[in-house]
């Protein structure tokens, strides 16, 4: 499988203070990884290591395969904490700095790029005029302008109104699906960022509890009757053949998830406990995504 990257024990201090500890993250080529956690718990200083802009004081890193970092940070395109932009220019202006600050010398580029973000048509608009959607257009453009193959996003939809939300998560989806570029994007707004992440990590305190792929989290999200037996190779055949339910799984020794005759798990339990199985927990589960990563983040029972 092909990492655009894959880290090993980063971890990052300052003084006594460990913000990222021992973090294990693997973002696969053709990722929109959404990267979560509550304020404080190290998402931006991990971005900022990952880019270049800080240093670990532990752990290894490989981009794109190889350890030879700085040679390899030359694809990689950020926007950490506020975009740097002049706000006495236009963006035009603003990305004509861009352009020569990089040595490249297709004027059509700034163009192309304005139309890609979707602000052709700002004219002479100041960028200090600029609603907070468009000043993160602009600062995804900027870090675009290179043709980077990994995009790092740290909170680009924070703040951001129910339109300018949009007009992110459709560019982001864009430059994936069109461009494909890698996205590492973290983001408060869990609602949306589920839209359009492919794969997720949860980091709590510093450490990466937990990296899973969209379709996982759309099981354990799924709504169900949790059933906690003494015998669940027991229980099985009763669901099968007293209950004729067949869609369920067993996700740990003990538990039994069931996904069908949701309106009748009276009946289910009835069945169990007459068939002879101890039957300690039975009860509906399943939730929002919202809801699901709150429970991750504050350490509570899945439900």
């Amino acid at each position: 499988m092909d990492y655009v990257l894959k880290t090993k024990g980063i971890t990052k201090r300052y003084g006594k203070h460990t913000v990222v500890d021992h973090v294990d993250m693997h973002v696969r080529k053709g990722d929109i990884y959404g990267f979560i956690g509550k304020n404080g718990a190290g998402k931006t200083t991990f971005m900022r290591v990952v880019a270049g802009l800080a240093s670990p004081a532990e752990g290894e890193m490989e981009l794109f395969g190889s350890k030879e970092l700085e040679k390899q940070r030359v694809h990689i395109g950020s926007l950490i904490e506020q975009p740097g932009l002049y706000g006495n220019l236009t963006a035009k202006e603003n990305l004509e700095v861009v352009r020569r600050s990089l040595g490249v010398t297709k004027k059509q580029s700034v163009e192309e790029m304005l139309a890609l973000v979707n602000l052709s048509n700002t004219d002479k608009k100041k960028v200090k005029k600029f609603s907070m959607g468009m000043k993160q257009r602009l600062g995804i453009a900027v870090s675009l302008f290179h043709n980077p193959d990994f995009l790092i996003l740290d909170e680009p939809i924070n703040g951001l109104d129910p339109e300018g939300i949009k007009e992110v998560r459709d560019l982001l989806v864009r430059l994936n699906q069109e461009r494909q570029i890698t996205i590492l994007i973290s983001s408060h707004i869990l609602g949306e960022l589920s839209k359009i992440a492919t794969r997720y990590g949860i980091i709590k305190e510093g450490v990466l509890v937990e990296e899973f792929d969209a379709r996982d989290l759309e099981q354990r999200c799924r709504r169900c009757q949790k059933l906690v037996v003494d015998d669940t190779e027991r229980a099985a055949a009763i669901l099968e053949d007293a209950c004729h339910i067949s869609n369920y799984d067993v996700p740990q020794p003990g538990m039994i998830r069931v996904f069908e005759g949701l309106d009748r798990t009276w009946a289910v339990n009835r069945e169990l406990v007459q068939g002879g199985v101890n039957l300690k927990e039975s009860y509906l589960a399943g939730q929002d995504l919202e809801g699901y990563f709150m429970e991750l983040l504050g350490g509570g029972r899945h439900v």
